[in-house]
């Protein structure tokens, strides 16, 4: 590559870092309805920043809770038998199994990644995962309770992050609560160690059994 080659490739990379840092500066801008810093607990106490712009609208969470809480489609009846020397090359066999139907992971993953995108989580690199849901309680409440789902999994990127266990493989989404005072400071945990399930009283995605999982963030302002 020749001197001037170089200087363009340098060129190319400082402008976009530099978009990149326009990026995050005008995301976490005081107009965005949240903005928190969080760090994984554990060994590799890795740094991430939430962004949010905007909250879910009811009309935005409804499709991917039903998603999730439809029930599972009936089993396919078994194909019939041949009858007994019935004419014809192949016959007798039956007809083939269907495909098997995708599970509610699987369907919610779908539902998520064609919802607006309402801000971002960044790590300490230049990666960033799409906020897709977003949802708090209400505010008379001691803590507040936030419910985040990013349209990717948050170890996919990092595969050191990765739990000791964590959700179904065909999940491809994140679930995050967050538990956190008037101060913002508290506790963060996801599916990445725990069930995903609804709550129906508070009408959205939640984390099953949040009190006995493993604590994995922890937010600060």
């Amino acid at each position: 590559m020749t001197v001037g080659g170089r200087a363009a490739c340098v060129a190319v990379a400082i402008v976009l870092l530099q978009a990149l840092e326009v990026a995050r500066g005008t995301a976490s801008s005081d107009t965005a309805v949240l903005n928190l810093r969080a760090t994984i607990t554990g060994p590799e106490r890795r740094a991430l920043s939430i962004t949010l712009s905007r909250w879910s609208t009811d009309a935005e969470r409804a499709p991917l809770i039903a998603t999730f809480a439809a029930p599972p489609p009936a089993p396919a009846r078994p194909a019939a038998p041949a009858a007994p020397g019935g004419a014809g090359r192949g016959r007798g066999r039956g007809a083939p199994l269907p495909a098997p139907a995708p599970s509610p992971f699987a369907k919610l993953s779908a539902a998520i990644r064609t919802a607006p995108t309402l801000g971002y989580i960044w790590t300490d690199g230049v990666t960033g995962y799409s906020i897709k849901y977003a949802w708090r309680s209400p505010a008379t409440e001691d803590k507040e309770r936030i419910v985040l789902v990013t349209e990717r999994r948050l170890d996919s990127h990092a595969p050191d992050w990765a739990p000791a266990s964590g959700a179904a493989g065909d999940a491809d989404f994140t679930v995050i609560e967050l538990r956190i005072d008037h101060q913002g400071v508290g506790d963060g945990k996801t599916s990445l160690t725990t069930s995903v399930a609804i709550d129906t009283a508070a009408n959205t995605l939640a984390l099953d059994g949040y009190a006995a999982a493993p604590t994995w963030l922890t937010v600060t302002r």
